[in-house]
């Protein structure tokens, strides 16, 4: 077998950590929480015990809409590594939640052209189950 003929690596997937435990839990039951500060009122990603906008440590979760808007996007044609070669051409996204926080991901069901993207469209949240541990949030288009 040629080194073309074999099968890339999988993506490497995200590390649970004890901080995030609970946000992979959710998206496992396909819910999108996020953290939230009590002390300043912000939400924010990624999950993390101490707020990174004011320090505090009275942070508590909350379940978010999963819906937001394409703060920014790529079109990946070419990925850096074998793995990413094979999904191209892919969309990275970062989305602007209803909450407030930005989040990075990827934008799914929609034609990689520029044409079919614009910055401000609306999205929502879809999920896509990597193994018993890991479910990725994902967005596509908001339905009208």
């Amino acid at each position: 077998m040629t080194q073309q003929q074999q099968s890339s690596p999988p993506i490497p997937a995200p590390v649970p950590q004890p901080e995030s435990d609970y946000y992979w839990e959710k998206c496992a039951e396909e819910e999108l929480w996020l953290r939230h500060c009590k002390a300043c009122d912000s939400s924010y990603f990624y999950p993390r015990d101490i707020c990174p906008e004011c320090f505090s440590r009275d942070t508590n979760w909350i379940k978010c809409s999963g819906k937001g808007i394409i703060h920014t996007f790529a079109i990946v044609h070419r990925g850096p590594t074998p793995p990413f070669r094979d999904k191209a051409p892919y969309i990275p996204v970062i989305i602007e939640l209803e909450e407030g926080p930005r989040m990075p991901s990827n934008l799914v069901g929609v034609d990689p052209d520029p044409a079919n993207i614009k910055i401000g469209m609306a999205v929502e949240v879809v999920f896509e189950k990597l193994d018993d541990k890991i479910t990725l949030p994902k967005f596509r288009l908001a339905s009208p």
